[in-house]
């Protein structure tokens, strides 16, 4: 149990380089591992599920960043709008309408990324390349003045063939340097290309992310069990 403080300085220092934000994946550990990290200086930190974020965020200290990197249903977004940092799996435009409707009640701004389906599993969310079009040439005209997109997140398919997962990454890199040319608007200012996770980040880096979200590596295997 417990943090790996050497793989966190590690990466930490790998990364330092290349301005890539390390966004680290406490779900299911509990406040105590949180609280060893952001005593080492981390301050962003990623949760799954929209409870255990509003739980764990009412009890660790005011300046931690959360990102909610899990699949968000419409209705949860309510409980999170209030202090949320960065929604990563942004993927639709429904939830998307959602997520300004409830950042306009709390009188703020949510950044958030849109996700893109990248890998060969159906399981994975995300939009295509034609819903992607369509829901950037919406995107200026439909009122949406309390959110920005920051960019756009993906994740590679779970296989250990790094040549899939680099072709993956190279692809959602290329739309996204595609859409950096789409002129910048109140809601749309590309700055984060967030893909990579404990068993790719350095590929995901090499294949132009600033933003990993690593978890494993961290924290030592998830506990589903409770």
């Amino acid at each position: 149990m417990g943090i790996n403080t050497q793989a966190y300085k590690a990466i930490r220092d790998e990364i330092a380089a290349t301005n890539t934000t390390l966004v680290a994946v406490s779900k299911t550990k509990p406040a105590t591992d949180i609280e060893a990290l952001y005593h080492l200086g981390q301050r962003d930190f990623g949760e799954n599920y929209v409870q255990e974020l509003v739980d764990k965020q009412g009890a660790l200290p005011d300046d931690i960043r959360w990102h909610f990197i899990g699949h968000l249903q419409s209705n949860k977004v309510k409980y999170i709008a209030p202090f949320v940092h960065l929604i990563h799996g942004v993927d639709s435009f429904k939830l998307l309408t959602e997520i300004n409707k409830q950042a306009q009640k709390n009188n703020r701004i949510i950044d958030c990324l849109l996700q893109i389906h990248i890998a060969k599993e159906e399981t994975k969310f995300g939009f295509n390349e034609a819903e992607l079009a369509t829901a950037m040439a919406d995107l200026p005209n439909a009122g949406l003045n309390n959110i920005v997109i920051k960019g756009f997140m993906g994740m590679a398919s779970f296989t250990s063939d790094t040549t899939v997962i680099a072709a993956e990454f190279t692809y959602l890199n290329n739309l996204y340097q595609h859409y950096q040319l789409a002129p910048n608007t109140d809601n749309y200012k590309p700055s984060i290309l967030s893909m990579g996770m404990s068993s790719d980040y350095a590929l995901a880096i090499a294949h132009g992310s600033n933003m990993i979200r690593v978890g494993s590596l961290l924290f030592g295997e998830r506990n589903y069990t409770k």
